[in-house]
């Protein structure tokens, strides 16, 4: 009797949320069937342990170490899409191109070092992208993503700090949708390595939520200051808080921006213009450097 691909993973997944949360798993193999059962084929999954070393991203900008640094994150990537709209527009396409037209304006600007953590089309698990800026001393983390809906026609951005309650319903939604992206790679949440959990802190009443809140601000602020073609539309509530795993593992001033809607047509019309994306990286760009600047002694000019 051979057994079809929807029984394989029956036994897969569990044995996926078993080994994670030590030393990196090889291959995931299933050596237990019941009897009688001869699967059709082996499956294989390399997985990457949160704890194992990661390759650094390079840092771009000013030679000089003294500068502030600043990681940005484009969420998604590889076999995990995130959100799609109706026109086929990816969260994983979008988020990529943001944090690169960021990146480019900061680096135009040459106050800042920055780093992204990834710079092409891969995937990261959550704990992967905390890791990374930790481990390069970021001063700014930045996570940049998408939304979706089946229902409704929402559009605008969103800034979301940390927080351990939802601001409401939606950002609820939210942080439990974008917490679900390791589930895609059978990381357990819940699954970090000791290595992780030694660092994670409680950034509800600290001062890093606190410089979080005013990274969030600026951003808000300097995305809506100018009307006109580049000008960021936000949500009618542009600025949440939610429990997003990605920002758990912190203790620097970071947020995740949601850039808008790929299910809404405007924002999806304005998220695929490239024109748009390089005025959006300027203004993101703006925000952070105005925060560092209040954060420390103030930037080159």
């Amino acid at each position: 009797m051979r057994v079809n691909s929807t029984a394989i993973w029956s036994w897969v997944w569990p044995l996926l949320a078993l080994g994670v949360s030590g030393a990196a798993l090889g291959l995931v193999v299933v050596q237990r069937l019941p009897a009688g059962l001869v699967p059709a084929y082996v499956v294989r999954v390399p997985l990457t342990g949160a704890g194992e070393q990661l390759a650094l991203p390079p840092i771009e900008g000013p030679a000089d170490p003294s500068r502030p640094l600043v990681v940005i994150d484009a969420g998604h990537g590889g076999h995990d899409p995130g959100a799609s709209g109706p026109n086929g527009l990816k969260e994983k396409v979008v988020t990529l191109a943001l944090v690169q037209a960021t990146r480019d304006a900061l680096l135009k600007h040459g106050r800042v070092r920055v780093a992204l953590t990834r710079d092409d089309d891969h995937f990261l698990v959550l704990g992967e992208r905390a890791l990374l800026a930790r481990r390069l001393g970021a001063d700014v983390f930045l996570s940049i993503h998408a939304d979706a809906v089946e229902q409704g026609d929402p559009s605008g951005a969103t800034v979301y700090t940390l927080s351990d309650q939802a601001s409401d319903e939606v950002a609820a939604r939210l942080a439990s949708r974008e917490n679900r992206a390791d589930l895609v790679n059978g990381m357990p949440l819940d699954g970090q390595s000791q290595a992780i959990s030694s660092i994670l802190v409680d950034l509800s009443r600290s001062d890093t939520a606190r410089q979080s809140q005013v990274l969030s601000s600026l951003i808000f602020r300097e995305g809506q200051s100018h009307d006109g073609p580049g000008a960021i539309a936000f949500h009618v509530d542009p600025q949440r808080h939610a429990g997003f795993a990605v920002l758990k593992s912190l203790d620097m001033p970071s947020a995740l921006f949601e850039a808008g809607y790929v299910s809404s047509a405007d924002d999806a019309k304005r998220l695929s213009d490239p024109a748009w994306r390089a005025r959006f990286g300027e203004r993101l760009a703006r925000a952070i450097e105005i925060f560092l600047a209040t954060k420390t002694a103030g930037l080159a000019r």
